[in-house]
């Protein structure tokens, strides 16, 4: 009798769990949700965020505001103490990934004080050159710097970002003895390579896009593990010049640990939504950008692959931590 009790009440209190969910699910959002974005607005991550927040604002009858926060450890440590109810997201991918590598010790952990509940976009990345370098392909690149240790340049942005681990995890994978050249700015790798001071360089494919079709500069592999539709002709490195190689950028939205997993669900399908939205989909594709709406288990998958994979080239690399 106790034991059938005790199963009854068990039974009960699941049937009582499963309808206070449901209705939390129902009712979320009663109020705006924060949306903090880390970058300047005009950039390709702010880009994203407000085509699927505005998407998301239709769809659930409450505004998602954008937040500009230019400084990525005041974003993120925001969102990290906000209370676990679904109204405050941060733009996280592999950015933050890269973050957790970089530094000895942060106001947070990315991996216990977050849920991460969907990637938005790939950012692929590209191998270019100008005219004058007389390189044709990535294979071409490669028996180069081989002919010609240290000869080779190889313009990226800033030391410990995704361009610059790429290139230096380029220079490991191919088994090459090249230099590695951080520039400020796009612009400036741009002048790098038509100068012929740097003879190749990585970049993220959306602000370059129309460089490269209107064959200012030429892209001579792409670092994703497939071809880019508007550009059908290059290659990926893993195809034409290193097997397995892959490196990308990427963005999604996480929220604070602790979040009820209705209201996780919700912002899954809300993404997922809004991302499929033809919209959608024919803007970032027209800006070098991948739609790639996920789980929150495939999202928090690839987090915690990022974070082990550029911890690995930033130690190889002999990049200090802050």
């Amino acid at each position: 009798m106790t034991q059938r009790r005790s199963l009854i009440g068990t039974a009960m209190t699941l049937a009582l769990a499963s309808v206070c969910n449901f209705a939390v699910a129902q009712s979320y959002p009663t109020k705006p949700i924060q949306f903090y974005v880390a970058f300047a607005p005009g950039g390709a991550g702010d880009l994203v965020a407000r085509l699927v927040a505005k998407k998301m604002s239709d769809s659930m009858g409450q505004p998602v505001i954008i937040e500009n926060r230019p400084a990525p450890l005041v974003a993120v440590t925001t969102v990290a103490k906000s209370k676990p109810d679904g109204y405050a997201m941060i733009l996280a991918g592999s950015g933050t990934a890269l973050t957790s590598g970089l530094f000895k010790t942060l106001p947070y952990d990315l991996m216990a004080d977050f849920t991460h509940v969907s990637s938005l976009a790939n950012f692929d990345l590209a191998l270019i050159t100008g005219d004058q370098s007389g390189l044709n392909s990535a294979a071409d690149v490669i028996a180069f710097a081989k002919a010609n240790p240290g000869k080779l340049n190889i313009g990226t942005v800033r030391i410990g970002s995704t361009q610059n681990l790429t290139a230096e995890m380029f220079k490991s994978m191919a088994g090459i003895d090249a230099v590695i050249v951080p520039y400020k700015t796009t612009g400036d790798i741009i002048s790098g390579l038509r100068s012929n001071d740097i003879q190749v360089a990585f970049e993220i494919l959306s602000p370059i896009l129309t460089q490269v079709t209107g064959k200012n500069i030429k892209a001579l592999a792409l670092t994703s593990f497939r071809r880019f539709p508007a550009l059908p002709d290059v290659p990926t490195l893993a195809e034409s010049a290193i097997p397995g190689f892959e490196a990308s950028s990427w963005n999604g939205v996480s929220v604070r640990a602790g979040t009820p997993a209705p209201i996780v669900d919700r912002l899954v399908k809300e993404i997922d939504k809004a991302v499929k939205s033809p919209e959608v989909q024919k803007a970032l594709l027209a800006t070098g950008m991948v739609p790639a709406a996920s789980s929150s288990e495939q999202m928090t998958q690839r987090i915690q692959s990022d974070i082990d994979k550029w911890r690995a080239v930033i130690d190889k690399a002999g990049i200090p931590r802050h």
